[in-house]
């Protein structure tokens, strides 16, 4: 019995990709993320969601990485379906990892809504949602923890040339650097997603 968790990770910042992660394992090895001490990636610090992602791509017998784009997300903004996004690429998952069951973590208000249209899109296969899945559930604890880690990186990565923050529209570093390179450049950098209203309201301003 293959039981799948999914989760996403970067859906409120401003700038870099949207991660949606998923992670297959026999149902009878489950004990063993517990026993890692895998939890909600948001209650661990960067070094252990690190240690643990190593260990996680061990123990699971697949797993998924999927990164959306600021362009991809800014054209679904556009159309206020960025939740159908999320589905989308959560069918994705579904599809690649091909489990019997899947526990994915919500992002829409109505999280049986949201399990519908992935089961809708991934040839129904049989899909749990809820809200704080992640909290609830080790196997969307690992998943989370896998997309976290991944969007991390990824923004280490623009760190080495940019001094940009977190990447959340609260933190005053990225406020700076988004409007700093763009009244110099007249246009925003590829990873910044236009469609955040702080982001208009930058370019409003200047």
């Amino acid at each position: 019995m293959q039981i799948c968790g999914i989760d996403d990770a970067g859906r409120g910042p401003m700038l870099g990709p949207l991660v949606i992660a998923g992670v297959s394992i026999d149902k009878k090895n489950i004990k063993k993320l517990t026993a890692l001490g895998v939890k909600d990636s948001k209650k661990l610090s960067p070094i252990l969601r690190e240690h643990l992602y190593k260990k996680i791509i061990k123990i699971v017998d697949n797993y998924y990485v999927a990164k959306i784009s600021p362009k991809s997300i800014d054209a679904s903004v556009k159309k206020h379906c960025l939740n159908s996004l999320e589905a989308k690429y959560m069918a994705k998952v579904v599809s690649k990892l091909n489990p019997d069951i899947s526990y994915v973590d919500s992002c829409d208000v109505n999280p049986t809504r949201f399990g519908r249209e992935i089961s809708k899109l991934s040839d129904n296969h049989k899909i749990k949602s809820y809200h704080r899945a992640d909290s609830k559930f080790v196997v969307v604890s690992a998943a989370s923890i896998l997309a976290k880690v991944t969007r991390d990186r990824a923004i280490t990565k623009l760190r080495k040339d940019h001094n940009l923050g977190s990447g959340y529209p609260s933190d005053s570093v990225t406020v700076k650097f988004v409007t700093k390179y763009y009244k110099k450049n007249h246009e925003m950098p590829k990873f910044v997603r236009k469609s955040w209203k702080p982001v208009q309201k930058i370019i409003e301003n200047n």
